[in-house]
């Protein structure tokens, strides 16, 4: 897969010079543009402009544009972008429909920049924003396996993308809690990434299972898929090896086990300070293990066996603090609640619930569109924490726990809007 991601016609890393309207920094394939040049009836220059500042997204559309004939002039920025993502939808199915013969001209390049986008903006924007597209895109991805329109050199890119685009919706089972499916779907997952001779991405997955385990409240199974995610990582350099330790440690402080959490964190760090990237990690977003994300992972393993001392809160705030730039390229909204929610926790056990409530409050005031099941786990730990604290009684104790008892929202909240 490495080959058609980084250089050759498909390189979907290289080209960082136009702020594009489908996501940041990147345009789509060669073969992408005559369609969208032939609907939208704008030069490519035209429509690859700079965005005007502070609306990356803001597609420039001129009088003289047919689709402006469809709008009018005062047409709101958020129905431009819906409007203009319907037409990259139509022209996309354009594309794979058309290609019948051979997925590798069109179709290929088309399913790699779309999963590439997925996979960047999961952690950034509300399930229901890109469900849909996940799940289209899963299935034509799976149709293109079924007919086997592709030439046999690209068996494993296809084969990766499957694996990649499951993992994805995988993970979005599990944020609506519904894991059975989501279980079901890191299977679809693994037997991709064995198809595509990936360990990395297989243990990847094997990562997954583990996290579906986390948010269920079953730490051995947690530790057990971590611990064989591990075994098939081993001599891989990539984030993913990390992130499976991190996982251990998680699962060994709700097993009550301090030992292994301190043996595992150090381990980590060995391998961070000898991390060379890999091509998961090149891709980015769900499937690279920041920095900021590993002392999230170790701060919450401290969080979890109740230690809340001021070099904890220091490590705390930390993480906070490098999840709070939504402009840097790690980002995530869930990183950043699970961060705030651990520094809440850690304030707590040491004693400080004024500095708790103050900790938690950018989650609990969160839109429910972005409220899942990880957020609302990590906020449920807060609150069981409160019943145990010996400031339980305090007036801020009180509202607080009222407050987290009303945050979980209803699960429609998260599902996505019908496009029409």
């Amino acid at each position: 897969m490495a080959a058609s991601l980084e250089g050759g016609p498909y390189d979907l890393r290289a080209d960082k010079t136009v702020e594009g309207w489908l996501y940041q920094e990147r345009r789509p394939q060669n073969a992408f543009r005559p369609v969208i040049v032939a609907m939208l009836g704008m030069t490519f220059n035209e429509l690859w402009q700079q965005a005007p500042e502070g609306d990356l997204f803001h597609v420039l559309v001129t009088p003289a544009s047919p689709l402006f004939s469809h709008v009018n002039s005062g047409m709101a920025v958020g129905e431009m972008r819906r409007t203009g993502a319907m037409a990259v939808r139509r022209a996309r199915k354009f594309l794979l429909d058309n290609d019948q013969q051979r997925a590798g001209g069109n179709s290929l390049p088309v399913l790699q920049t779309e999963v590439t986008r997925l996979v960047r903006e999961y952690p950034r924007v509300p399930l229901g924003d890109i469900w849909e597209d996940l799940l289209d895109t899963q299935d034509q991805v799976l149709h293109l396996i079924e007919t086997r329109r592709f030439n046999p050199s690209q068996l494993r890119d296809v084969n990766f993308l499957a694996a990649v685009v499951s993992f994805l919706v995988a993970k979005g089972f599990n944020d609506l809690e519904d894991r059975d499916q989501a279980r079901i779907m890191t299977l679809v997952a693994a037997a991709s990434a064995k198809d595509a001779e990936h360990p990395g991405l297989l243990a990847l997955v094997k990562g997954l299972q583990s996290l579906i385990e986390y948010w269920a409240d079953r730490p051995t199974d947690v530790f057990f898929y971590a611990r064989k995610g591990t075994e098939i990582a081993e001599g891989l350099r990539g984030t993913v090896t990390p992130w499976l330790l991190g996982l251990q440690a998680r699962a060994s402080a709700r097993l009550g086990d301090e030992e292994t959490v301190r043996t595992v964190t150090a381990q980590a760090d060995e391998l961070r300070e000898r991390m060379v990237p890999d091509d998961l990690d090149e891709i980015g977003g769900l499937l690279h293990y920041s920095r900021t994300k590993q002392l999230y992972y170790a701060v919450e393993a401290e969080a979890l066996l109740r230690h809340g001392n001021a070099a904890l809160i220091g490590q705390a705030e930390e993480a906070v603090t490098g999840f709070s730039d939504v402009q840097t390229e790690d980002w995530a909204f869930g990183d950043l609640a699970g961060t705030q929610c651990n520094l809440s926790l850690v304030r707590l056990h040491s004693g400080d619930v004024e500095g708790a409530a103050a900790a938690i409050r950018p989650v609990l005031d969160l839109s429910p569109t972005l409220r899942n099941n990880g957020i609302i786990v990590s906020v449920t730990r807060v609150g069981e924490a409160l019943r145990y604290s010996t400031a339980r009684t305090a007036v801020t104790a009180c509202e607080l726990s009222e407050e987290i008892t009303a945050f979980p929202p209803q699960r429609p909240a998260l599902m996505p809007s019908r496009r029409s």
